[in-house]
């Protein structure tokens, strides 16, 4: 399960159809109606909210805003009605690496829409967050960090460090 800190804007379609499942699986985790996926790392930050259900029906109604955009019908019936009135914080870390990492999948699935990405130095949050310094998160696998040069346990100047991996990123 993956439910990006990056904004959906930048997923290709099947980024953005995995998060549509992805985020409705999610939802049923966090109203109690699943039994698989109860203790996902990835919905810690949903769950450390007052309302972790009305979080991430904020969140999918972002993911399913961005569907309509693009003209898929996305059914907004799924996601919940209340809404988060809040956002929630995420750390440039946490958006800097998910960009590396989503870029490094593009290069394999979609190579034609990362080139349109090449110019972009730092993505955008999905609505729902709001980004704050600090570093990635502790469920992010070491290994997948080192391979991007990114430390854990370190801030990130997230500007700095797209410069030096764009510079490294194969032509």
């Amino acid at each position: 399960m993956r439910l990006w800190t990056l904004h959906p804007k930048y997923l290709d379609r099947q980024g953005l159809l995995a998060l549509w499942r992805e985020g409705l699986l999610a939802q049923a985790v966090l109203r109690g109606k699943t039994k698989g996926y109860r203790h996902h790392p990835q919905l810690d930050r949903f769950r450390a909210q007052r309302d972790p259900p009305a979080c991430i029906a904020t969140y999918l109604a972002g993911v399913q805003n961005e569907a309509a955009r693009r003209g898929y019908a996305f059914d907004a019936r799924k996601i919940g009605k209340r809404r988060a009135k809040l956002r929630i914080a995420e750390t440039n870390g946490q958006l800097l690496y998910e960009w590396q990492h989503f870029k490094k999948k593009l290069s394999k699935r979609n190579p034609s829409i990362l080139a349109g990405y090449v110019t972009i130095g730092q993505s955008h949050p999905h609505p729902l967050f709001r980004i704050v310094p600090g570093s990635v998160r502790d469920w992010e696998k070491i290994d997948q960090l080192r391979s991007f040069g990114i430390w854990r346990d370190k801030p990130v100047n997230a500007l700095a460090h797209e410069r030096k991996l764009r510079s490294e990123w194969p032509s």
